[in-house]
């Protein structure tokens, strides 16, 4: 089950200020477990510093090359928890909070998606049982997906009336397109792995006791690679999104002339004069 591997002594434990957040970084993967699989691992208050604490400190840190999302237990995300009773108590203070106090504290508390999204840091989300509302949101703010067959995909926003938090709509939009977006969103009904992959929500697919093993593997395969590189790889396709060719084109360039001037190039051109050389002799 996703998020259920414990630490190896070889594992740096990252402290997140909270035990619904576990992080860990394990062969150059960091590594963030939603920790509440009693909820479903349904969006706890700890978790919206918790989580942001510790993809900060994997966004600086050298050592990091690939960062993977999960969850523990079954599931990944059952988005908002309904029975903590936060919207009640809101309304009951006094004063109650004003309607841009609670946009701006609803805004902090998603800027774990952006962090997701943003990070110089590919970013890899581990799905298994259910991704719902703004657990939808934190799988799709992810560079990159991979699912085991018990995995759902769920809108979750509109059986209760709401319109949607934590940018789903806008990585819905941005994955499947404005109309598609719109029916899976007025619609609600949970997608499957296989229809996601199809829809391109997901990346793989993989059997349920598969999932951590080949979420860990792709995530230490990137974590491996070109960091640098990689990095200015995810920011061209983040261009991409919001920029013309005629504005992105130059920001490319300079990227590509920078990364021609990193130890990481220097190395991977001389291994692969090294293996051209090789294979010439054979």
């Amino acid at each position: 089950m996703s998020g259920s591997a414990t630490a190896s002594s070889a594992d740096s434990v990252i402290d997140t200020g909270t035990d619904t957040v576990l992080a860990r970084i394990t062969e150059g993967v960091g590594v963030v477990t939603l920790n509440r699989p009693e909820r479903r691992n349904a969006l706890h208050p700890e978790m919206f510093d918790g989580v942001p604490r510790a993809l900060e400190r994997f966004a600086e840190d050298s050592e990091v090359g690939c960062v993977l999302i999960n969850g523990a237990g079954a599931s990944f995300c059952a988005g908002g928890d309904v029975r903590d009773g936060r919207a009640r108590r809101a309304a009951d203070s006094d004063p109650p909070p004003t309607l841009e106090q609670r946009v701006a504290e609803l805004t902090h508390n998603a800027r774990m998606v952006r962090l997701l999204h943003e990070m110089p840091k590919v970013t890899i989300a581990a799905l298994s049982g259910g991704s719902v509302g703004a657990g939808l949101s934190i799988a799709l703010s992810t560079d990159l997906r991979v699912a085991d067959r018990s995995a759902m995909l769920i809108p979750g926003w509109g059986r209760l009336a709401l319109s949607g938090d934590f940018g789903g709509a806008w990585f819905l939009s941005r994955l499947v397109g404005p109309s598609k977006a719109l029916e899976l969103l007025v619609d609600g009904a949970p997608i499957a792995a296989d229809a996601a992959l199809a829809l391109g929500l997901v990346n793989r697919v993989v059997e349920v006791d598969e999932l951590d093993t080949a979420a860990m593997a792709w995530a230490r395969t990137i974590a491996s690679g070109p960091s640098v590189a990689l990095g200015r790889m995810k920011a061209n396709v983040l261009d991409a999104y919001r920029l013309s060719l005629a504005e992105a084109l130059p920001l490319e360039s300079e990227r590509m002339v920078r990364s021609g001037s990193t130890d990481e190039h220097k190395q991977a051109v001389r291994a692969w004069l090294a293996a051209a050389a090789a294979k010439k002799s054979s």
